[in-house]
């Protein structure tokens, strides 16, 4: 027979509640068999701006290629970049 679970407690600053999920099984708190799927259709995925230094002939292909698609060149890199990365 499975036990109740435990009582989340009352955290005074996400500090503190981050601090103890890092160190707490959320299965002792939740039963994640009554959870239920959630859609977040806004949420849009965090960037990172970086710096890649590319010879001038490739930039040029590439952009090349994206005129071609009729896409910006750092959009189609992405898609690159993402099919390169589930060859794997």
């Amino acid at each position: 027979m499975k036990k109740p679970p435990e009582k989340i407690p009352e955290f005074r600053t996400e500090a503190d509640e981050r601090r103890f999920w890092e160190e707490h099984d959320s299965s002792d708190y939740l039963d994640w068999n009554q959870a239920e799927q959630v859609v977040l259709p806004n949420l849009k995925p965090t960037t990172k701006t970086i710096s890649l230094r590319l010879p001038q002939h490739l930039l040029d292909a590439i952009k090349s290629a994206a005129h071609a698609r009729d896409v910006p060149y750092q959009s189609l890199i992405k898609v690159w970049l993402q099919e390169k990365l589930h060859e794997r």
